[in-house]
């Protein structure tokens, strides 16, 4: 088998249609590696009446010293490029043998959010960025005034917007600057439930669900490696590795020897995501406060920023619209799915390619061999 022929055979297998199958594919893979299994269900059902859940494998457990953590679809709609990945890794035979003989067990946590993956949505049943979500509801939360000022422009009572709202958008932009308005826009903001990057007036049921997979199944492993697989940042098929820990020079120096010099860091400015708060890795600190960790995003570019704001535009708008026409909200769902999540092929192997290459760096740093 040629590698061409081999590498299509690999994007086959691992890229799925939905959410139910890629859910069904994970099970069946978790199985033939013999993974320790558990599966943490939500109340509601998916976008095919389809019973949903966050599914855990642990690979490889006994005696190991290290973990690997790979997780999916923390926002929802990016499951299929992150469930790809996991996919693809129960697979590499060579990559599973490596971790084995290096002492590495690999948990890998599909669909953290799997209401946005069924329903093509990024955020969650409640319309919470998870992302966000990780904050301390017992005192002030961040403020983002920014934000506010934005929501009724981002929010038009029509959709798609005329061309007066677009307009005003674009004047805003002029007047702030566009890495203002990305901050304003994305970083995350916690007054407007129904608005963009929502954080939550709470902790969600899929965040305590993290935590306690984290405190269960990780907290025991002296050393962990974390990648969670994102996409809709960046150029186009790129996988920005994005630090993901506390602002802690020690933690950035060994992410850079795990993953390369390039590494990006929000709290530097040299990412090209905002400098958010409340992000669902930092709560491996209090899960598992014993273990050296090492995380990372990975971050796969799809559209050009304005493009991916116009998409969640629309879904916002469409949750506050259920009435609307179903062709309209086909529409907004299609243009949700295209701008986090590409279906040519040349896309889906760059994935792959990067993907495998960042879990074979964490592997090598976990087993000491990139220290």
């Amino acid at each position: 088998m040629s590698a061409q022929t081999a590498l299509a055979a690999s994007v086959e297998r691992s890229f799925s249609a939905s959410y139910a199958q890629a859910r069904e594919r994970f099970l069946t893979a978790a199985k033939a590696c013999r993974a320790e299994l558990r599966s943490f269900g939500l109340e509601v059902r998916g976008a095919e009446g389809e019973a949903l859940a966050t599914d855990v494998a642990l690979i490889g457990a006994e005696g190991a010293k290290a973990v690997l953590i790979v997780s999916s679809a923390t926002h929802g709609v990016e499951g299929f490029c992150g469930s790809a990945c996991q996919l693809a890794l129960m697979a590499d035979a060579e990559l599973l043998a490596r971790a084995a003989r290096s002492g590495v067990a690999l948990l890998l946590i599909h669909a953290v959010n799997p209401y946005g993956f069924s329903w093509i949505s990024r955020t969650n049943e409640d319309n919470i960025d998870l992302n966000r979500n990780a904050q301390d509801f017992g005192g002030p939360l961040p403020a983002n005034p920014g934000y506010a000022e934005l929501h009724p422009l981002l929010l038009p009572a029509a959709w798609p917007p005329d061309e007066a709202n677009r307009r005003a958008v674009a004047d805003h932009i002029a007047r702030h600057g566009a890495l203002r308005y990305r901050d304003a826009v994305s970083k995350g903001q916690y007054t407007h439930p129904d608005g963009l990057f929502f954080g939550g007036a709470a902790r969600s049921a899929s965040l305590r669900t993290l935590e306690q997979v984290l405190r269960t199944q990780a907290a025991a492993f002296a050393e962990i490696g974390w990648i969670d697989v994102h996409t809709g940042l960046g150029p186009w098929g790129h996988g920005e590795k994005i630090f993901a820990g506390r602002r802690d020079a020690e933690e950035v120096a060994r992410a850079r020897r795990w993953w390369g010099a390039d590494i990006a860091v929000p709290f530097a400015g040299t990412s090209s995501s905002a400098d958010i708060t409340g992000h669902l890795a930092s709560t491996i600190y209090a899960a598992c406060p014993d273990a050296r960790r090492t995380l990372m995003a990975l971050e796969f570019g799809t559209v050009p920023f304005e493009e991916m704001v116009d998409a969640l535009r629309g879904e916002a708008w469409l949750r506050r619209h259920p009435e609307a026409p179903q062709a309209l909200a086909a529409i907004v769902r299609k243009t949700i799915r295209d701008a986090f999540y590409c279906e040519l092929p040349a896309w889906q192997g760059m994935v792959l390619g990067q993907s495998r290459l960042a879990i074979l760096q964490a592997l090598l740093g976990l087993a000491g061999q990139a220290d």
